[in-house]
């Protein structure tokens, strides 16, 4: 099997609903870290005293 045809099969797109699902999988992903990282400023900012009541 030649170089080119290799390279040609790796960067074939899958179907349309998988790359839908890994967008949607990593956009929530995301939204779910970004949460913790803000959850845990939240309490770091609580136990230092820095309450909004």
């Amino acid at each position: 099997m030649e170089r080119s045809e290799v390279s040609q099969n790796q960067h074939k797109p899958g179907p349309w609903y998988q790359r839908v699902f890994w967008l949607i999988a990593i956009w929530f992903a995301s939204v779910v870290a970004l949460g913790i990282v803000a959850s845990g400023f939240r309490w770091m900012m609580h136990m230092a005293g820095m309450t909004s009541h």
